[in-house]
């Protein structure tokens, strides 16, 4: 008998327990290789005042079994309460999100019979750093951090990804049309790297329209990468547009640590119905056995599910009339899964996985940058203010410092001052921008303090700076 890998697993809330009850019951009937500890996190940790969701003894269990398959969990609502999946992705350093979405025509009803492309997720970055102040009375800020190391990981491990599994084409998805800056960054790596990889085909799509083109044209994709937030979306985008967000299962990936899921929510709604489909936790544990090197179990679990899908035994819902032969339950569809276990599909493609840990992120070190010349050249100071641009302006302009000089005051992002007031509105959170030809430090201290003394409410600064004389900042909208 194979040694056993040890696992840790969590039942999670809502349909959490059910799917995997079913999950593990199919696991053991196809005599997986695996020894599951179980913890408990979310909406019972989170009751007892624990704010991430998840309890310090717990951790002791990831850090030693490295693999963690996890059911859906609820998070209460309202301030004051981590996300459990961001607190452990960047805990255990898991950069890498793989969603599969595959159409499985015609036994789920789909538009897009072909569609089989997978979403690489950035899963530490972005907007999910969860850096975000109220500043004013009426204005709040998300810190979108993008860095150089991140978008590399993520790009190669793409790449990486695409060589490993036949892959034929790498798409970038970003938005740097706008945030020229950060998403600018993420599409230089890609083009960067991308290099590297002649015998991949690679594209790049502003976000919005690649979004669209996931929905109208999916067949056209199949390995895309892309940041966080993005990635989120357009991975529950492209799972909706297989038929089902219920099938879909996904890992994440990093360098020590891996955690399976299914993509879809905890449905409290149904919980304890027995009406859950337990296919995207299962599919997500074909994952894991592949990644722990038990790739002729998985297969094995893959061509038995396949064959209960072919032959129309489904849950509610997927179930339809003329195409489904039987609608059952939670824990039917796992005993349906388990009868046919050796079983090969007939119509849809077998799968024949080797035994082998291929799914563990193997990069090589990152790369070494050139380092850039950097020099201060000025001073982004907020404002806490209400009224309009051209009484601000006299104001500021006789509290400016010698060497700095105020080259404009914007609001949201739009230049209010100088030149011609736009129409759209103005809220109370004001950016002043100095800048100066010699620029030192204490010179940005000396021009905060003496805003400070007389009145403003000064709530946020940035410096401004010029890499190899490329600035390092953006102009206002405008400007």
């Amino acid at each position: 008998m194979a040694q056993l890998v040890p696992i840790t697993i969590a039942r999670g809330n809502g349909i959490g327990p059910e799917i995997m009850d079913a999950t593990l019951k199919i696991l053991k009937a196809a005599e997986a290789a695996i020894a599951p500890e179980e913890i408990e996190i979310g909406e019972s940790v989170y009751s007892r005042g624990i704010k991430n969701g998840i309890e310090d003894s717990s951790w002791a269990s990831l850090k030693k079994t490295k693999i963690f398959l996890k059911s859906p969990i609820t998070t209460p609502q309202g301030g004051g309460f981590k996300s459990l999946n961001v607190t452990v992705r960047k805990t255990l350093g898991l950069f890498a999100n793989i969603r599969p979405c595959v159409s499985y025509h015609p036994y789920v009803e789909t538009n897009f019979p072909k569609m089989d492309l997978v979403i690489v997720r950035e899963n530490e970055e972005d907007l999910y750093s969860g850096i975000e102040y109220r500043q004013t009375q009426q204005v709040a800020q998300s810190l979108k951090l993008i860095s150089r190391p991140g978008s590399e990981k993520i790009v190669r491990y793409a790449f990486e990804y695409a060589r490993a599994n036949g892959r034929k084409k790498v798409t970038c998805m970003s938005k740097d049309n706008i945030m020229k800056i950060a998403d600018g960054l993420f599409h230089k790596t890609f083009d960067e790297i991308g290099k590297e990889y002649p015998d991949i085909k690679q594209d790049h799509y502003i976000i919005d329209i690649g979004t669209a083109r996931i929905a109208a044209r999916p067949q056209d994709f199949d390995v895309i990468v892309t940041e966080n937030l993005y990635g989120d979306i357009i991975s529950d985008v492209a799972a909706e547009v297989t038929g089902s967000v219920g099938l879909a299962g996904s890992s994440n990936i990093g360098d020590d640590f891996a955690m399976f899921e299914a993509i879809h929510g905890s449905a409290p709604d149904i919980a304890g119905k027995n009406m859950a489909n337990p296919s995207g936790l299962l599919l997500a544990a074909v994952m894991m056995l592949i990644h722990i090197g038990q790739g002729k179990t998985a297969a094995k679990i893959h061509n038995a599910w396949f064959k209960t899908i072919e032959d129309g035994v489904h849950t509610g819902d997927i179930f339809r009339a003329g195409t489904s032969t039987q609608k059952v339950g939670t824990q039917e569809f796992a005993d349906a899964v388990i009868a046919r276990l050796g079983q090969l599909p007939q119509k849809m493609a077998a799968v024949d996985y080797p035994d082998r840990a291929s799914g563990a992120a193997t990069l090589p070190a990152l790369k070494t940058v050139p380092h850039q010349t950097k020099k201060l050249v000025g001073i982004d100071i907020f404002l806490d203010w209400t009224g309009e641009a051209e009484d601000l302006a006299p104001q500021i302009q006789k509290l400016s410092i010698a060497g700095l000089e105020l080259s404009s005051i914007s609001n949201r992002g739009m230049v209010m001052w100088p030149g011609t007031k736009p129409v759209t509105f103005s809220s109370d959170h004001w950016r002043l921008r100095f800048k100066g030809a010699e620029v030192t430090p204490s010179m940005l201290t000396a021009q905060l303090s003496k805003l400070n003394d007389h009145g403003f409410d000064t709530i946020k600064t940035e410096n401004l700076y010029t890499f190899n004389g490329e600035n390092g900042y953006t102009q206002g909208q405008g400007e």
